[in-house]
Order: structure tokens, then sequence, then C-alpha cells
């Protein structure tokens, strides 16, 4: 009883996100000067794909950063400067 009800909510749940989609609304830019325009548009999705991918690496050059710092400094505290 317990699979089938799991199944049965499983499957409602895919048929609510496939009946509720999010229309994306085009981001557009215009770049244009005396003889080129270019219209650029770009979807909402790119900007969370990006601070999705680019979370990590940031967030790790950020800490490996202030740990780099935070040696250093310990390190010239020890040494007395001549």
């Amino acid at each position: 009883m317990r699979m089938n009800q799991r199944k049965d909510n499983y499957r409602a749940a895919l048929r609510r996100g496939q009946a509720d989609p999010v229309p994306h609304t085009p981001k557009p830019t215009t770049l244009s000067n005396r003889y080129v325009r270019i219209t650029i548009e770009l979807d909402p999705d790119v900007q969370r794909n990006l601070d999705r991918w680019m979370e990590p690496a940031v967030t790790l050059l950020t800490n490996t950063g202030a740990t780099a710092v935070r040696v250093l400094t310990m390190l010239t505290a020890r040494r007395p400067l001549r």
C-alpha cells in the first residue's frame, strides 16, 4: 500500500511540475554606434546557471586567499625584523 501511495504522489508531483511552466522573459541589451546596432537577449536562467557554476570556484579562491594571508601574517609575526 505504501509503495503505491508513493508512486501516486510522485506521479502527481510530476504532473504539477509540467502543468506550471514559467515563461522566461529575455533581458534585451542593445549596443549601438553610428554604423552598427546589435541587440542581445539573455535568458534569466543564464545568470542563475552562472551563479550556480561559479559560486564554488569563487568560494574556493576566497578561502584559499584568506588562508594564505593568515599564514603569511603568522609567519611574519613570529620572525623579528633585523
